[in-house]
């Protein structure tokens, strides 16, 4: 295995630690959707580091269509979803967990069809946009219940993770094909690693901050 394949191979498998960990730890808070979307993600990673080693077109379909289906509808409509449980009160019935993952499964094999396949790079970077505009959203509502570091740490995760959904299509790093650390994979990989840690960081200190003020004492003071 040449250094740069090792490189992209170690984050995959942190982004798969990431999102098994905390999608796991989000199901615990009771938030399926959010939950249920990082362990996809940390499926596809793992999936993406089998294909890395063995470039089987089986792992190569699951690339495709896990990639698709958190790019145009995991992140932008499931996990906005699961993060509107705190910023708009919304509470998901059972049914409607549900059909959160059937409707876009069946939504992401139709953008992978070829004839998708002239538009698909903007409608993922079209749908990332309203994941980044949400998540900056997020951030205010953290500002608001006073949780400044982790209002600040989310407009940082939103922005690098919007910088990456446009590279992701439209730019190519200088030397992207032989740097071992500063290739997009490598960098994309950590970047989204990033997201699920800190996502469920910031979530956890507005569900705090917000039962405060929801509180008895809170409401009183």
């Amino acid at each position: 295995m040449d250094p740069r394949t090792l490189s992209i191979c170690i984050a995959a498998i942190a982004l798969a630690a990431s999102g098994f960990f905390y999608g796991w730890k989000f199901c615990k808070l009771g938030n399926y959707l959010v939950g249920i979307e990082w362990f996809l993600l940390a499926t596809s990673s793992t999936n993406f580091l089998i294909y890395e080693l063995n470039h089987s077109p089986v792992n190569y379909f699951g690339v495709l269509f896990l990639d698709t289906f958190s790019r145009a509808f995991g992140l932008p409509v499931v996990t906005v979803a699961g993060l509107m449980v705190l910023t708009h009160r919304y509470r998901p019935s059972i049914r409607a967990d549900i059909l959160f993952f059937v409707i876009p499964c069946v939504a992401t094999l139709a953008l992978i069809t070829d004839y998708m396949a002239a538009d698909l790079k903007y409608i993922l970077l079209f749908m990332w946009t309203i994941f980044t505009a949400y998540l900056f959203y997020f951030a205010y509502v953290l500002q608001k219940y006073g949780q400044t570091r982790h209002a600040i740490a989310m407009l940082f995760t939103a922005t690098i993770n919007q910088a990456i959904a446009w590279m992701y299509d439209f730019y190519k790093i200088p030397g992207d094909d032989t740097n071992i650390f500063f290739n997009f994979y490598t960098i994309a990989l950590y970047v989204w690693s990033y997201l699920t840690i800190q996502t469920y960081y910031s979530y956890c200190a507005l569900k705090r901050a917000m039962d405060i003020v929801d509180s008895p004492q809170g409401t009183a003071a």
